[in-house]
């Protein structure tokens, strides 16, 4: 039988790679062949390359299996770092982004991942950086607003004419 080659094999290589990732069946099934392979005597060194897996990730793979069956090898829960806040916490942070923040005693008109940093702080003794407050506000379902600016000695009359907001949308004509 005659050799059969595929066209740019490394572009290829790394399109099935992405393909394989984007179901869950289709991982589940990588990975019965890299159980498989490692079944017939090849080491996790030789199916992590042909795989293009690390062969640490195919060990685990046969312990996962080896443990609990099949099901080692379907997806699952995925642990990951504990949150910070737990549910009364947050429920008690989504009743406060409910309020101003003057009604706690800020200067600020508006929540901003800064200033929920610092509330998180003072109210419930956790410190949390600012990204972390602004994916809790995504969490929560809150978006960030920010206050149109004004221009500075800029004619009042003429930039409340140019406000989306307003009704009237007709413009001074020079």
């Amino acid at each position: 039988m005659k050799k059969l080659q595929i066209a740019n094999a490394e572009v290829m290589s790394l399109a099935l790679q992405q393909e394989i990732v984007r179901s869950e069946e289709s991982r589940y099934d990588h990975r019965l062949h890299g159980v498989l392979l490692v079944s017939h005597g090849l080491s996790c060194y030789q199916v992590g390359t042909w795989l293009g897996q690390n062969p640490r990730t195919i060990q685990r793979w046969v312990t996962r299996f080896e443990t609990r069956g099949f099901a080692g090898l379907r997806e699952g829960e995925r642990e990951g770092r504990p949150n910070r806040l737990n549910v009364t916490q947050r429920e008690g942070v989504g009743r406060d982004l409910r309020h101003s923040p003057k009604a706690f005693g800020y200067t600020q008109n508006l929540w901003d991942g800064k200033l929920l940093s610092h509330h998180l702080a003072v109210t419930y003794r956790i410190d949390i950086g600012v990204r972390q407050c602004q994916r809790i506000f995504h969490q929560i379902g809150f978006r960030l607003r920010k206050p149109r600016p004004l221009i500075g000695k800029g004619d009042p009359d003429v930039q409340r004419a140019y406000k989306k907001t307003l009704p009237d949308r007709t413009r001074p004509h020079d």
